[in-house]
């Protein structure tokens, strides 16, 4: 039966939805189908760009060490960013420009500057190797690369085929950023010649098959994906200021999680220019410092992956912060461990846990819990964002399976993105006749339409928010001389959610020991794929009728031993 609070948030948003009003949505047509859009939407993201950092032009948008800019600097320094583009490093229209660095001020900077001078915003893993990251490269064709000096030493030697332009962090953006750095109207000259349909941005997602696989979207589709959250985000707060509890001062979020990855990008990161938010940067994750960014520059909104709150919540030293103006524990990325729930609401209880589930190639959107049904329901992943998406739990076939049973997550929106770089194949395989993206995730709507997530029809282990294909992984085992079988799987970890493992079986002749093959594997994979448990087998590994080894067997026999060790 639906809470007061399913009652009261279907009542706000049927009104902020509602003609006139400021989500107002029509129709549009995408993959063959009409689905709603938000009418005012601006056309591209360079419009979203231009407007809010112009309506809150004198309010501190970046904090970033020593670095603070607000709303309308970002805007100036992107302006001379999409010049510097375009006339000292050749980028035109449609151009697909890499970035490659941590999360900073200037990374936000170059993000806007590309997507202000008509290129398309290519978020390259940071956390990749230099291989990983030449073929990301390569497979989106990038023209132009933006590194950091990490990355920069990490492509040395690779074969990647495009101009890598360094750029630097913790200094103001005419700095950092000189290499692309130039002068003219670029910015206001694209606003007259970018639409909804132009490519916007390539995100990575490491699938089930091997090599990440480029996720492109056209402007609608993050612009909707962005204005998406905007309007939560506007029924939130609709519904405080009706219980007498209306948001007072600026929000404020901290930047913990990668802005590569679509959490950071949507929700956190592009949302904030509609909603005026401050967002606070820190370089890598610790707890500690978190606790002391949240304190001093009032933090309201925390969003990371679960592990993050989590050790907040858990941290010997939360007493000594005074958190207390953060009332939102976000999650996203991965499941949340129910218990983790009530620890995060009984450590702060001035505030809510809050999950979010939505992937690469929704642009983030799908579904939402909140407050107190999060509490009710903390198995749940929530009910779908309206107005925009339409989730459904869908057979092999593409047909509607009935209230309860378990079957493939599929969204419709017209925030999906609109395909796998150069790859159709991936695309149409990611893609019922009827419009809907199949995620890959099985679940079940229960009798409130609130989603259950309970298993994965991919062989892919999220670790910390990070998928990691397992495919990926065997392969790089394959590669080493003496290993004759292996398989790789996930394993539940109290800080990660899940962790890679791996058993493997020697060549006749042939020894290895796993110290030996992890030294191997240190410089072919990225360090979050490493497997963080294995296991020599004395024997063959077990198959299936087809003769494929039988993953499951395998992580019954050794996964006991492969967690305690």
């Amino acid at each position: 039966m639906p809470t007061e609070l399913d009652n009261d948030l279907e009542r706000i948003i049927a009104a902020l939805t509602g003609p006139g009003m400021p989500f107002e949505t029509e129709s549009v047509e995408r993959r063959g189908q009409s689905l709603p859009a938000f009418k005012g939407a601006p056309p591209s993201l360079a419009h979203y760009f231009a407007h809010f950092c112009n309506e809150h032009k004198d309010l501190v948008f970046l904090v970033d060490g020593d670095v603070r800019l607000t709303f309308g600097e970002c805007w100036v320094a992107a302006s001379h960013v999409a010049a510097g583009l375009v006339q000292k490093q050749g980028m035109a229209k449609g151009d697909r420009v890499g970035i490659a660095a941590r999360n900073s001020a200037n990374w936000i900077i170059a993000y806007m500057g590309v997507i202000m001078g008509g290129g398309c915003a290519t978020l390259l893993n940071g956390f990749w190797t230099g291989e990983e990251l030449a073929h990301g490269i390569r497979l989106s064709e990038c023209s132009i690369v933006l590194a950091d000096s990490q990355r920069t030493e990490r492509l040395e030697g690779t074969d990647h085929g495009a101009r890598i332009v360094e750029i630097a962090h913790d200094l103001p953006p005419s700095d950092g950023l000189a290499p692309i750095w130039g002068e003219g109207d670029t910015a206001m000259r694209m606003l007259g010649e970018l639409g909804p349909d132009d490519l916007a941005t390539i995100l990575f997602t490491s699938g089930s098959t091997g090599d990440a696989k480029g996720a492109w979207s056209d402007h609608r589709g993050v612009v909707q994906g962005t204005m998406s959250y905007v309007s939560q985000s506007a029924m939130a707060a609709q519904l405080l200021t009706q219980r007498g509890d209306p948001p007072e001062g600026q929000a404020c979020a901290l930047i913990a999680v990668p802005l590569f990855h679509v959490t950071g990008e949507v929700p956190l990161y592009l949302q904030s220019y509609a909603i005026a938010r401050k967002l606070v940067l820190m370089p890598k994750w610790d707890a500690r410092e978190a606790m002391q960014l949240m304190e001093a520059e009032k933090v309201s909104y925390f969003v990371g992956v679960p592990l993050m709150s989590y050790e907040i919540a858990t941290h010997p030293e939360r007493d000594s912060f005074d958190l207390s103006a953060c009332k939102s524990f976000a999650a996203g990325g991965a499941p949340r461990p129910v218990d983790h729930v009530t620890k995060i609401k009984k450590a702060f209880p001035g505030g809510f846990p809050l999950l979010g589930y939505g992937l690469t190639e929704t642009n983030g959107v799908g579904c939402g819990n909140f407050n107190e049904n999060y509490m009710a329901k903390p198995g749940s992943t929530g009910r779908a964002s309206k107005p925009l998406v339409d989730l459904a739990i869908l057979d092999d076939d593409g047909n509607t399976l009935p209230q309860g049973a378990v079957g493939e997550v599929c969204i419709r929106s017209v925030a999906n993105f609109c395909g796998y770089w150069k790859n159709d194949e991936a695309t149409d395989a990611a893609f019922f006749d009827n419009g809907y993206f199949r995620t890959g995730d099985l679940g079940y709507l229960d009798e409130d339409e609130y989603l259950f997530i309970v298993d994965r029809k991919k062989d892919i282990i999220i670790r910390g928010g990070e998928n990691i294909s397992c495919i990926d992984v065997e392969q790089a085992i394959y590669a080493h001389d003496a290993v004759a079988e292996c398989s790789v799987f996930g394993l539940p970890d109290d800080r990660f959610g899940e962790i890679p493992a791996a058993v493997y079986y020697c060549k006749e002749g042939h020894s290895l020991s796993p110290d030996e093959l992890l030294e191997f594997l240190a410089g072919r994979l990225a360090p979050f794929k490493i497997p963080q448990s294995i296991r020599q087998s004395d024997e063959p590994l077990p198959r299936l009728g087809t003769q494929k080894i039988d993953k499951r067997a395998v992580r019954d026999r050794f996964g006991e031993e492969l967690i305690g060790a």
